[in-house]
């Protein structure tokens, strides 16, 4: 499916976004001050900042902090919960058009957005518009083994029912099994040797709040309404008949980050 097409899925349930998304570990936000040098005043450009479930730790921090964000109405959100910092800014555009302004960042963090951006671009315009020595800083969040895993092996019926194009699986991945990876970084010559940080935690949905964040997802988002409504009504069944209405997810949250070369 056109990757465009599914990027532009999320702002179509902005609010439930919002309600429904997790959030980010509070430690990464400590380790992404210390391994950028930031500081109050500092200034930050954010990458897809969404509703803005990273931008408000870091507002608070009392940051300087430009977010562009290709959805309006997830734009609007953002804009509404960052009110009261001045010092934020929330941009309706797509990063790949949007014009670098002419002063230069001291970091670009992109939270769970970083692979929808154009791969031909995003790592060059990032160093682009940071100054020499700035940091680019991804984030990026896995479902990870841990948490109710009988559930995520059990529920892949539901996903080969109603959606044919998925390959079932028979467990998920550890921590461990997902490799930490600088590879574009590394070939673009414009950054030094990425460093990693990893965060494993895990969250526990009841029946409607594991469905509304399913409802949240590209993939689902994409289906046809028919087999998206059968499969959501399979998943909640199972989880109502099997597993007491509660499931817990376990997640690898991990932050990459790397300076600009001078």
């Amino acid at each position: 499916m056109d990757p465009d097409r599914l990027r532009r899925t999320f702002d179509q349930a902005a609010e439930l976004y919002d309600r429904a998304r997790p959030g980010y570990p509070a430690e990464l936000f400590e380790d992404l001050a210390t391994e950028a040098g930031l500081r109050a005043g500092s200034r930050i450009l954010e990458i897809g900042c969404g509703t803005g479930q990273a931008t408000l730790p870091l507002a608070e921090r009392g940051y300087e902090i430009v977010c562009v964000e290709l959805g309006a109405e997830l734009a609007a959100v953002a804009r509404r919960k960052l009110a009261r910092f001045p010092s934020v800014e929330v941009a309706t555009a797509t990063f790949e058009k949007w014009p670098l302004p002419p002063r230069a960042f001291d970091t670009v963090v992109s939270a769970t957005a970083f692979h929808w951006i154009d791969a031909g671009i995003r790592v060059t315009k990032a160093a682009d518009a940071l100054k020499h020595g700035g940091a680019l800083a991804t984030i990026s969040t896995h479902h990870v083994a841990g948490g109710d895993e009988r559930f995520f092996v059990a529920v892949q019926a539901c996903y080969v029912r109603w959606d044919p194009s998925t390959t079932a699986v028979s467990r998920l991945p550890r921590a461990d099994d997902i490799a930490s990876n600088s590879d574009e970084l590394d070939q673009s010559g414009r950054f030094g040797r990425a460093r990693f940080r990893r965060y494993e935690w895990e969250a526990t949905y009841s029946t409607a709040e594991y469905l509304d964040l399913l409802r949240t997802y590209s993939g689902h988002r994409a289906l046809e309404p028919p087999a998206r409504e059968g499969l959501l009504d399979c998943i909640g069944q199972l989880i109502e008949a099997d597993f007491g209405g509660r499931v817990t997810k376990r997640y690898l949250t991990e932050l990459r980050i790397a300076a600009r070369r001078s």
